[in-house]
């Protein structure tokens, strides 16, 4: 193995989850991430631009971004496209009971992301599930810093406006 194929292992070692977690944030579909992940690395690995990056995590976040919008566009998205499987949502081993409750509000959190508006929904995955700051964001969206922080600002008070619909909801039916 060359010093430079060693280098990039090193580099996809280091990145490739997040590569993963971007595509996925975007395509909502975990064969599809896999897909995107790995040609995004294929791309970045023939064009070599991977070695003059100055922020290596925002570089790579970006060129998955794009690359998934991109394989989003050449495709139509199935009606499941926002489903989560079972195998995405569960984690540890509670009992059966906690463990459902847990499924079931972990679903509906993630229903009411997709739910959002793209533009709302975008750097709102970027900052919570890949926990990129709001300029790797702006990099990463082409768009100015303080847009980014009024999208996330507008997205968590959708999305509690509508968890707490739901709560009052469910207290209501409980009375």
């Amino acid at each position: 193995m060359t010093a430079e194929e060693t280098e990039f292992s090193e580099f996809v070692r280091r990145h490739s989850r997040l590569v993963f977690q971007v595509a996925h944030a975007v395509l909502r579909n975990s064969y599809d991430a896999e897909d995107a992940s790995q040609e995004t690395f294929l791309k970045l690995y023939r064009n070599r631009g991977w070695k003059e990056a100055e922020n290596e995590r925002a570089f790579v976040a970006r060129a998955a971004w794009r690359l998934a919008i991109d394989q989003r566009s050449r495709r139509t998205l199935p009606a499941q496209a926002g489903a989560w499987s079972a195998e995405e949502v569960t984690s540890a081993r509670p009992g059966p009971e906690q463990a459902l409750l847990r499924d079931r509000g972990e679903a509906r959190v993630h229903a009411l992301i997709d739910a959002l508006p793209e533009q709302l929904r975008q750097p709102l995955v970027l900052s919570a599930i890949q926990e990129l700051n709001s300029r790797e964001i702006g990099e990463i969206l082409s768009l100015p810093e303080g847009t980014v922080r009024t999208r996330l600002q507008r997205a968590r008070q959708m999305l509690r406006g509508k968890i707490s619909a739901i709560e009052e909801a469910s207290h209501a039916r409980t009375r």
